[in-house]
């Protein structure tokens, strides 16, 4: 084991009485669940099922969300197999909440201690770890290996930053890597950094690009749409800190002011925006308050979790959130992901910080995504869709077509997974 490793796994040994009250305070500032703090430690807040059980594992959101067709498949190819999904934050273990299926276990990743890995592995046996993007923390995983758990890394996302700090750790790198039994990277260029980290990849995988049309309640899609009324919508979405306030007061120059709806990328930040928009001069309904907009609402501020479907078909225009950072002088967060507005055949516009998401390129070469280089341009851009319901509709199409041509790899993945897993009816 290399230098580093051993000092690092020495560091978290002794650092390990401080846990709790670092989770404990992270609690008090809303990053983490008081009722679920035992599980971070390592100690399961459910019972394990009989027979062999797989273990995936995303950080956050959208990772998370990867992780449901994964789960359709296994569920279809190897039924009798049990799935636990472990994720590392409050959003993510609320939306997982609402969409996993029925049958399949949450819990919150243990901290990187080695008690709180000991404990987790020791009740939980898992028979197969898949990790999605670049969840490289060397307890869980060296302890994993030690265990003899076969582990994949999917969707595997290093960045050039990250590959940085890699290099400068050769040995470290190269000993996480290699415990992978399999690592299938989204990217040709994390494919390349992985390899020159000493890490073997096998083929390509992206599970963000897998997926169907996000689903909706019709009911409350009724009752919205009779709400609104005549109004043309224009839908604010994952949007981040600074883009609100930046993105509406560009749109505010439209008249009439167009329907807004915003759907902040972290719902518990809904206090702010709701300030902010009061601010501009708009009269605002929430959504978590069960408030419903009237006649004289500007702008509908849905802090709700798992109903981005309903409001992407209620949008005229989607304005995607999470790329604008370079425009208004706040750090980068490398985009969200356009194939969800695309599936819906819904007119896209997205700033120019699409990072995370190479397909924005190809959909922006099909014309099935506008990329808003100069905030100056939002509003007359805005103005031309809305005035023009056949140029939106077209663009919708363009980035339907373009969707539907993306290939995430599932089948790749599953070719990769399948030898890994125990036979059928058996128990490890």
């Amino acid at each position: 084991m290399s230098l580093l490793l051993r000092t690092y796994r020495l560091a978290t040994r002794v650092l390990e009485p401080l846990a709790p009250h670092v989770l404990a305070y992270r609690a008090r500032k809303g990053k983490e669940d008081p009722a679920r703090i035992e599980e971070r430690l390592g100690h399961a807040a459910a019972g394990r099922p009989a027979g062999a059980l797989v273990w995936m594992h995303a950080i956050s959101v959208g990772e998370s969300l990867s992780l449901l067709p994964v789960i359709a498949l296994l569920a279809e190819r190897r039924p009798d197999l049990s799935v636990l999904v472990t994720t590392g934050t409050l959003t993510s273990a609320r939306m997982m909440a609402q969409r996993l299926p029925k049958g399949v276990i949450h819990q919150y990743a243990p901290v990187d201690t080695p008690g709180a890995v000991s404990g987790f592995l020791d009740h939980w046996r898992p028979s197969l770890g898949l990790f999605v993007e670049s969840e490289l923390w060397p307890n869980l995983i060296l302890e994993a290996q030690d265990r003899g758990i076969p582990l994949m890394l999917a969707s595997a996302r290093i960045t050039e930053h990250s590959a940085r700090g890699w290099k400068k750790r050769p040995a470290a790198a190269r000993m996480l890597l290699e415990a992978f039994a399999c690592i299938l990277p989204q990217d040709d260029a994390s494919a390349g950094r992985i390899a020159e980290l000493g890490g073997r990849t096998d083929g390509r995988v992206n599970l963000k690009l897998v997926g169907a049309p996000l689903p909706f309640d019709r009911k409350a899609f009724d009752r919205l749409s009779e709400a609104i009324g005549d109004r043309p919508v224009v839908v604010l979405a994952s949007t981040h800190e600074g883009e609100e306030a930046a993105l509406v007061q560009r749109l505010q120059a439209l008249d009439p002011l167009p329907f807004l709806i915003v759907v902040p990328r972290h719902p518990e930040r809904a206090g702010t925006i709701e300030a902010d928009m009061a601010a501009l001069g708009l009269t605002v309904a929430v959504r978590s308050r069960g408030e419903m907009p009237g006649a004289d609402t500007d702008v509908y501020l849905a802090d709700t979790l798992n109903e981005m479907g309903l409001f992407l078909r209620l949008a005229e225009v989607v304005v995607l959130g999470g790329a604008f950072g370079p425009l208004i002088g706040r750090a980068p967060v490398g985009g969200h992901n356009p194939l969800e507005p695309a599936r819906l055949a819904r007119a896209t516009l997205t700033g120019p910080d699409m990072s995370n998401w190479s397909i924005a390129g190809t959909m922006a070469d099909a014309g099935g995504l506008e990329i808003i280089t100069d905030l100056s341009r939002l509003a007359p851009r805005v103005a031309a869709l809305l005035a023009d319901p056949d140029q939106a509709r077209q663009l919708g199409r363009q980035a339907e077509q373009a969707a539907a041509g993306a290939d995430g790899g599932l089948e790749v993945l599953w070719q990769a997974m399948a030898p890994l897993l125990p036979p059928a009816g058996g128990r490890r």
